[in-house]
């Protein structure tokens, strides 16, 4: 076998591969050799199949399974000789000429063929040690308690019918029955009776809501809306639809009671006991909040201190992910590049960056994990997965067997385990030092982002 590389640049590196025609014959008569013993022919007892009429039984496909073990063989050992680490599956060339096809496989000539790879580069990784990490802090106040409690009781309020004669207003609940139509013919799904539309709570198509502001019981509106281009159902997306809406009762908000009472209602024993589950759940999603703080200021510093020319193919190809999702969700919401400030080729300039900023982050994450033995086990995947269950009351079955029966999803719930945990790594090994700040401080960054 001899292996010239003809290319080298960069991270792109290209091999031209001759096998002589007698290794591949040798490796074919073994496997045939070792058919013998094995196949049943009529005609012939085991073991005593003459290899001529073997050869012109299975000799082609043996053949074909031979080169396509040798190409495979033979890669890994080029690959692993100069110890590199592909980006990308290599891309093989080989004769598409039927005479030299034929060739090859009959045993007549030898097999020539190219290999093209795009290989992580070297990561010097820096000294951990040297980091220093600060680590936002925010106590919950009694203040926050209350606003929680208060949220909760808006979520649970009540409403009462409004007297006679009265007119809809945002924050009322409507109880509406309506029928829809697109171009004056009704679709499927387009028709409801007695269903509680409370406004201003966003839950219907857009403007939908709106549109009943002012209306009184007993009263009927042709409501004018149009169906979002990302809606579930395909044959309605982006569409305009006309429903002909008929209120019976409108009712308004009654403010809620937080006392005792109120507790028992959500099935804990004392107003007292209800701030307690709210401290203790604030201080979990303030514990939440920090630990994406310090994430996002440690991978900062990882990005700043691990800087090298990342796998063009990798960048592109995450790139590309980015990119289809933005354009999908600006289609949907009718948004533009202007809108948002910006020109598309600026847009396409500054997720060219991200992307390359994610695909070197995923391999400086993959080489301390590797060099430090950071491993996932299966048992952390499932108890993710059962979490994941947990979190869907009623379908936790169809979730496990998700989980269970999809491969991809079970790597996509097994990444950020592997991430979180290479980052506790380097924590451990950095300067943390806590500072205490407010609720609005802890969650300022993390509005900002948002709503960029």
């Amino acid at each position: 076998m001899q292996v010239n590389e003809t290319v080298s640049d960069g991270l792109k590196r290209e091999f031209q591969v001759n096998v002589p025609a007698a290794d591949i014959e040798a490796k074919v008569d073994a496997r045939l050799d070792d058919m013998k013993g094995k196949v049943k022919l009529n005609g012939f007892r085991p073991g005593k199949v003459p290899m001529g009429h073997l050869k012109r039984l299975y000799g082609r496909s043996v053949a074909a399974e031979t080169v396509e073990e040798l190409i495979r063989d033979t890669n890994s050992q080029i690959f692993t000789e100069r110890g590199f680490r592909l980006a990308t599956e290599p891309k093989v060339t080989m004769p598409t000429e039927q005479k030299e096809v034929e060739d090859i496989l009959s045993g007549k000539s030898d097999l020539n063929y190219t290999v093209a790879i795009e290989v992580v580069p070297a990561i010097e990784l820096a000294d951990f040690k040297s980091f220093t990490v600060e680590k936002p802090v925010a106590d919950v106040s009694e203040a926050d308690v209350e606003e929680a409690i208060k949220r909760v009781a808006d979520q649970n309020r009540t409403f009462t019918a409004k007297a006679e004669g009265a007119k809809a207003e945002s924050g009322d609940r409507v109880t509406v029955s309506f029928k829809g139509t697109i171009d004056g013919t009704p679709f499927d799904g387009g028709t409801g009776e007695d269903i509680q539309v409370l406004i201003g709570s966003n839950t219907f198509i857009p403007g939908f809501e709106e549109q009943l502001i002012g209306i009184g019981a007993g009263e009927t509106r042709t409501l004018k809306v149009s169906f979002p281009t990302n809606y579930a159902s395909e044959t309605l997306a982006g569409k305009p639809a006309e429903f002909e809406t008929t209120a019976t009762i409108i009712e308004s908000p009654v403010d809620t009671v937080i006392d005792d009472e109120f507790a028992k209602t959500l099935g804990l024993e004392s107003l007292d006991k209800l701030k307690e589950a709210a401290k203790e759940r604030l201080t979990q999603e303030y514990a939440g909040a920090t630990r994406q703080r310090v994430k996002r200021l440690l991978l900062d510093r990882l990005d700043e201190t691990h800087q090298f020319g990342a796998p063009p193919s990798l960048i592109e190809e995450e790139f590309k992910l980015m990119w289809n999702s933005i354009k999908s969700e600006m289609e949907s919401t009718g948004k533009s590049f202007a809108d948002e400030e910006t020109t598309e080729e600026a847009a396409m300039e500054e997720y060219r960056k991200i992307a390359d900023r994610r695909v070197r982050l995923g391999l400086v994450l993959s080489e301390i994990g590797e060099k430090n033995k950071i491993t996932v086990t299966d048992d952390e995947v499932s108890r993710a997965v059962v979490e994941r269950a947990r979190s869907m009351p009623g379908r936790e079955k169809e979730v496990w067997d998700y989980y269970r029966n999809n491969a991809n999803a079970l790597a996509q719930l097994r990444a950020p385990i592997y991430e979180d945990k290479v980052v506790d790594f380097i924590l451990e090994l950095a300067t943390v030092t806590e500072k205490k700040v407010s609720r609005e401080e802890l969650y300022k960054d993390e509005d900002a982002k948002t709503a960029a």
